[in-house]
């Protein structure tokens, strides 16, 4: 019995010794752990110049100019008579040079804290910096660092990419905001599917051209609007596609989880359609040296809006006709999004490259080197059939 006591005491004893945690250790509060990391072209900022006027400089070019939002900073501070003031949860360092690498470590020239990249969320590229740099050296540090997470998310914006780090609600972090925002896909198919750090290599080194959410800022507010295109071969930012031709790449390519049709009736009236599925086939027809492609496309959804008081939805022979309406109106923003893919930009973003690989691998390795151009010759047509299964619990 003592035996057994004196076993038990010894074992107690030892789980003291496991349960003490990791010897090396490092108390959050200690470090600078940055969520967001944003890319702009290089402008020194008036503390840069400041500091540098007074021999805080180093050996660089001023390409690219580097923010990173590290959070938690403390989120309220004391005042008199024991009041509180909410004041920013986050906090943007901006440092420029012509290495991100190199910008990372200058950090720790400013702060008594290092910089760690563990739980880095977001990275945000200005569509000016991509213009001017290649993506593939843009984020040659951040693919090759073991500390940063293969999910980290890639965002292209408008203007600065510093700006959408800045945020009109103080208690929110602006990069798990952003982060967040990707997550409502499935209300609305203008929103882009995500592109993570391990899709990007992928895309980068396969040299096809690829798309990123584009988001833009008004006052602290931010909104994905479209996408910028990078061009394949050149790895650059060549220009940009809106909303509606966002909504279109996810009907040709049937990736769509929601959203909405709007248009206009007979009658000039608003009509809504709310998307309950979709489906696309890609067909690849390969006659001799001619090749084309057809895509066929198919949904269900709701007559989800009316504005037209003189059509009674209940009837089957309204619905048709509605349907047919919805019908043209995908076609015209199909048609729209051939057009900048096929002429303006001649770029492949829809992903009929990877068609063609699957059904005729020997096809694609002779023209895969070459293949926007290909692209923007090949005929492509559609067939879209859409059905309306309710219209709601009200018909007026």
């Amino acid at each position: 019995m003592y035996r057994h006591k004196y076993v038990l005491i010894i074992g107690l004893l030892s789980s003291l010794v496991v349960i003490q945690g990791c010897w090396s250790s490092k108390e959050i509060e200690d470090l600078s752990v940055y969520a967001g990391l944003a890319l702009d072209v290089g402008e020194r900022t008036a503390m840069e110049r400041d500091l540098e006027s007074q021999g805080a400089k180093y050996y660089k070019r001023d390409l690219v100019t580097a923010t990173v939002q590290i959070v938690p900073i403390k989120s309220f501070e004391r005042q008199e008579k024991s009041k509180e003031k909410q004041v920013l949860k986050y906090s943007n360092l901006r440092l420029t040079g012509d290495s991100v690498f190199e910008i990372m470590r200058q950090y720790s020239t400013r702060r008594d804290r290092p910089v760690i990249g563990h739980h880095l969320k977001v990275i945000v590229v200005s569509t000016k910096l991509a213009q001017q740099q290649n993506m593939d050296q843009l984020m040659d540090f951040v693919l090759r660092d073991n500390d940063i997470r293969p999910s980290c998310r890639v965002f292209f914006s408008k203007g600065r990419a510093y700006d959408t780090f800045l945020s009109d609600q103080p208690e929110e972090v602006p990069s798990f905001r952003i982060n967040s925002l990707i997550q409502n896909s499935y209300r609305t198919n203008k929103v882009l599917q995500e592109v993570n750090l391990t899709q990007l290599d992928g895309l980068i080194h396969s040299k096809q051209s690829f798309l990123l959410q584009n988001i833009v800022t008004s006052n602290g507010q931010i909104e994905f609007a479209g996408a910028g295109i990078i061009k394949g071969d050149k790895g650059k930012w060549i220009g940009d596609l809106n909303q509606e031709n966002v909504e279109s790449v996810s009907w040709v390519k049937g990736t769509g989880q929601g959203g909405v049709i709007k248009s206009y009736d007979w009658r000039n009236e608003t009509i809504s359609y709310e998307i309950k599925s979709m489906k696309s086939k890609t067909t690849v027809k390969l006659k001799g040296d001619a090749l084309s492609f057809h895509v066929a496309i198919e949904s269900t959804g709701r007559l989800i809006e009316n504005w037209d008081p003189e059509e009674n939805p209940s009837e089957m022979a309204y619905l048709e006709r509605a349907e047919k309406v919805f019908e043209e109106r995908l076609k015209k923003m199909i048609d729209n999004l051939m057009w900048k893919m096929q002429t303006k930009y001649k770029v492949d973003v829809a992903g009929f490259g990877k068609h063609l690989s699957i059904k005729y691998p020997h096809k694609w390795k002779e023209v895969k080197g070459n293949w926007d151009e290909v692209f923007s010759q090949v005929p492509v047509t559609f067939d879209i059939t859409f059905k309306i299964t309710d219209f709601g619990s009200s018909t007026k």
